[in-house]
């Protein structure tokens, strides 16, 4: 182990040891979503879909984030299921697409998630004094957030890139060692086939697939694993229509976005059909200027494009601009089998 990694691993233990020791419980069933890297594995379609699935199931769902990058600290409500009630640079990105995707569900900003439960409690007593059996609280990024004890972690990997090039950070996309898997109740591999069943059409994919599932079980024997797609579904045009996906045959893009994983959109848009005439990488969360929509604009033009493509994440921080009329986003839906939901809400 490097110096730089032994360094973050010794702190990483102290605050994980604080952390546990001064752990609180709120009054009301807690599932985790998380991830041990740095970079997207999907959390916030996962988070998404989960609370979907918690309401028809008779639940709900309240999401406790921390929004990362946004500017207030909390504990404040990002949305009471409404739609957004402050803006992006408040709250950040992934709150706000939660807020506009996700109707009656209450979703709260603090980054200590049990300050953040107890606020929801206290604010929405009246609504949910009957209802507490049934309250849900769904920690986003919560895997490392030791403060609060949650019934269930769901651990998302990457099933084409679980763990970068297996070293800590500061050095690699490790947050925590990997023996950290033991701490998962369900995991969830994503960017597969949505199921190992399914025959791959590139012939070495299975096999690193069930390497990888060998390598889980050294750390968790008993842990269910499931399969997920993040599959795109639709186009998003800045005044809010809907195109379909056959809606892109035969015309050409750019494609830019500042996410964690940008290889993994350049990917999914030549999968759905996109034709690429350049892509353009921003750092993760990043913050866009004026000056950049401009770039973007011209680059698309140099390019050949008549067309500028991103993703819901990258719109949430572009709102405040005069946004070209051809800039359109991608949506994606986390598609995962029945039976994980049902593992995931069992007897909570």
């Amino acid at each position: 182990m490097n110096p730089l990694e032994y360094l973050y691993s010794i702190g990483l233990s102290i605050k994980k040891h604080y952390a546990l020791k001064h752990q609180k419980k709120l009054p009301c069933k807690v599932i985790s979503i998380g991830n041990i890297t740095v970079g997207g594995t999907g959390k916030t379609p996962a988070t998404i879909a989960i609370a979907e699935e918690a309401k028809k199931r008779g639940f709900k769902p309240y999401i406790l984030t921390r929004g990362y990058k946004g500017k207030i600290k909390g504990p404040c409500f990002i949305s009471k299921g409404a739609g957004p009630l402050v803006s992006e640079q408040e709250a950040g990105d992934e709150p706000i697409l939660m807020a506009e995707k996700l109707k009656d569900v209450p979703i709260i900003k603090c980054p200590d998630r049990y300050k953040g439960g107890m606020f929801a409690i206290q604010n929405l007593k009246s609504k949910i004094s009957n209802l507490k059996s049934k309250i849900l609280f769904i920690l986003d990024d919560g895997f490392q957030h030791w403060n609060l004890f949650r019934d269930r972690d769901i651990l998302l990997i990457d099933g084409k890139n679980p763990f970068g090039n297996r070293r800590l950070l500061p050095l690699g996309q490790l947050r925590e060692p990997l023996s950290a898997i033991s701490r998962a109740d369900i995991i969830v591999l994503t960017r597969t086939d949505g199921s190992r069943s399914q025959k791959s059409k590139i012939k070495n994919q299975k096999s690193k697939i069930d390497s990888l599932i060998e390598e889980i079980k050294l750390y968790n024997s008993r842990v269910p694993i499931f399969f997920a797609e993040h599959r795109p579904s639709k186009f998003i045009t800045t005044a809010g229509d809907i195109l379909p996906l056959e809606w892109a045959i035969e015309k050409k893009f750019l494609g830019f976005c500042g996410i964690g994983n940008p290889e993994s959109f350049m990917q999914t848009l030549i999968a759905a059909g996109v034709a690429l005439t350049g892509f353009k990488i921003y750092r993760d969360h990043y913050r866009y200027s004026v000056k950049d929509v401009e770039t973007i604009k011209k680059s698309a033009e140099q390019s050949g494009a008549n067309w500028i493509v991103t993703t819901e994440k990258d719109i949430m921080r572009l709102k405040e601009f005069n946004l070209p009329e051809n800039l359109v986003s991608l949506a994606i839906e986390f598609t995962v089998d029945k039976k994980f939901y049902e593992e995931v809400l069992r007897k909570l």
